[in-house]
């Protein structure tokens, strides 16, 4: 009888590392909450309906977790431009602080704000859309101004054929 029960051990241990798993908050790419494609693939209505209610609105600055694109199992959380919706997804553009991005190829500054608590100047990357779900977003970073907004919108209407 005691072999016997000796013998669940391994079992048991399996049945937990499942349910662990399976219980275990991950962060999830490709099906999951937050997709990327080309920006000319993904050619849709730039909208700006910014309405700070806790909710994730195009024109808005939010917090997601972004895949890498050398490894989408790894990313970070980082802000992103809402600029449209397609179907029950947010379509949201990369920012990024890096000052080295002012005056590149598929970037577009955009200037500072409450998003940055250092208040430093940042810039959207136009040229990599992402499709995060409604319950991808973190929190809301802050609204951009109209004008800033259309700056984006112009280049994405110019260069990737959005409407």
């Amino acid at each position: 009888m005691l072999g016997a029960m000796a013998n669940w051990g391994p079992l048991l241990r399996q049945v937990v590392d499942a349910g662990l798993k399976l219980l275990t908050p991950r962060r999830t790419t490709g099906g999951g909450s937050v997709r990327s494609a080309p920006t000319g693939d993904r050619a849709r209505r730039v909208l700006y309906a910014p309405d700070p209610d806790g909710a994730a609105d195009p024109g808005e600055i939010v917090w997601a977790w972004v895949p890498f694109e050398e490894d989408a199992r790894r990313g970070k959380d980082r802000p992103l431009l809402v600029v449209g919706r397609a179907g029950g997804e947010l379509l949201g553009l990369m920012l990024s602080s890096q000052h080295k991005r002012d005056g590149e190829p598929g970037w577009v500054a955009i200037g500072s704000g409450a998003w940055d608590r250092e208040g430093r100047e940042s810039f959207v990357r136009l040229d990599r859309v992402l499709e995060v779900a409604e319950h991808g977003i973190r929190r809301e970073g802050a609204v951009l101004s109209r004008d800033r907004f259309e700056r984006v919108a112009d280049e994405l209407r110019g260069r990737y054929g959005w409407s």
